[in-house]
């Protein structure tokens, strides 16, 4: 890719509205490319069109994601306009970003039961009034095939082997299908069709925003600049968060799970939320590492940031239902709004590893028998060792495996 070698810029020479913005902007980003173009963009004071794309391939929106979305209200609330585009027809193809091996396209159907789902979760932090929704299929469908071979004949076999996951799967005699190949293509064409001033994404997508500056080019029109974004760790604070990892934390969670798996994270992981999650100022940031470094429990900032983030999604009166009841599970107590469950036997007694996987507190009694041996399980708030319990019907336990499930079961 061509012309992104960022000028060097003199913030002290700008207006202070103009040099505020840029600020904001910039908070948390990893790379912005063109910076002196974007700053020319601010001085014409036209709101901007900022991109943002999501192929719908799981339904739900996790931590990760909010990221990208964080910033993209920060650029609503400094007065620009957000192109939410969902990848209904990209996501048929399937990312191949950072993949060593072929992804397997979404049907019809897959694709949109997930983007039915993405609306309502993203106002829970967009602006509705600034954000427009919409789906790459409106213009990719009416491409044709003609269209189609127009835009790959935009671009070589070499140059796509520039991309890196690309270049190391060709290099170990990985396969990479001919249609994955467009996917950059299609990418950059949304940002012709929308004809967008700014696209944001993360750091493994440079070489596909990079494309939509390069087709708007050829297009004739303004270029984009690219704000790249860090990809967030999820629970393992080793790789990036993602539902298929497991290590994720989605938004449409429970609270108190929600609460709960922050809580689980490491005190130096915590930062790293905090600076691309919270919406507290730098100043205040600031404040925390400096009284932590004098001694204060990080605790007591997880447990702040915590209720921020479960108040964002689910309103301050779940937050501090939450804080409750994580306190009172990290007693050892019993937490309120426990769910009930009714057993039902056959004989007179059910043994206790049963009793979990028809509860479902565990998904099978191999998982049950784990649990008890590490010492995982609780009836009434008393850890259970004998994997061989029977328990006889007519009996109400509460029932706890591991942290965080609970389940009050009627034995009968």
């Amino acid at each position: 890719m061509t012309d992104v070698t960022p000028a060097s810029v003199a913030t002290d020479a700008l207006s202070p509205a103009i040099a505020d913005a840029l600020a904001i902007i910039k908070r948390g980003a990893d790379e912005l490319l063109i910076e002196q173009e974007l700053i020319e963009k601010l001085k014409t004071g036209k709101p901007l069109r900022v991109k943002a794309g999501f192929d719908p391939t799981a339904p739900d929106l996790h931590l990760g994601h909010t990221v990208l979305i964080n910033k993209l209200r920060q650029l609503q609330d400094l007065g620009h306009q957000v192109l939410f585009l969902i990848g209904d027809f990209t996501g048929m193809i399937g990312d191949p970003t950072g993949k060593s091996t072929t992804r397997p396209p979404l049907t019809v159907e897959q694709v949109k039961a997930n983007a039915d789902t993405y609306s309502a979760q993203v106002f829970k932090i967009l602006d509705p009034a600034k954000t427009e929704i919409v789906f790459n299929s409106q213009w990719l469908s009416e491409l044709g095939a003609a269209g189609m071979i127009k835009l790959a004949a935009s671009h070589t076999v070499a140059r796509m082997l520039e991309r890196d996951d690309f270049s190391k799967r060709f290099k170990g005699n990985q396969p990479i299908a001919i249609h994955e190949f467009l996917y950059p293509l299609l990418q950059g064409y949304d940002s012709v069709a929308l004809q967008a001033d700014l696209e944001l994404g993360g750091t493994d997508q440079k070489f596909n925003l990079l494309m939509g500056r390069e087709l708007q080019k050829q297009a004739g029109q303004s270029q984009q600049c690219v704000l790249m974004m860090p990809l967030l760790e999820g629970l393992d604070g080793v790789n990036k968060m993602s539902k298929s990892l497991g290590n994720y934390i989605g938004i449409n969670e429970a609270p108190e799970a929600i609460f709960a798996k922050i809580m689980s994270i490491s005190d130096v992981l915590m930062w790293r939320y905090i600076d691309l999650l919270s919406f507290a100022s730098l100043e205040t940031i600031a404040t925390w590492k400096a009284q932590v470094a004098a001694g204060e429990n990080p605790r007591n900032i997880k447990v702040g940031f915590a209720q921020e983030i479960v108040a964002r999604f689910h309103g301050q009166a779940a937050a501090e239902k939450a804080l409750q009841d994580f306190q009172t599970r990290a007693k050892g107590g019993i937490p309120e709004d426990v769910p009930e469950v009714t057993v039902t036997i056959d004989g007179e007694t059910i043994g206790i590893a049963q009793l979990l996987k028809l509860a479902n507190l565990v998904e099978s009694t191999s998982e049950a028998m784990r649990a008890i041996q590490q010492g995982g399980v609780k009836l009434d708030s008393v850890k259970i060792e004998d994997k061989a319990l029977q328990l006889a019907a007519g009996v109400t336990v509460v029932a706890q495996v591991g942290k965080r499930k609970f389940a009050k079961i009627t034995i009968q």
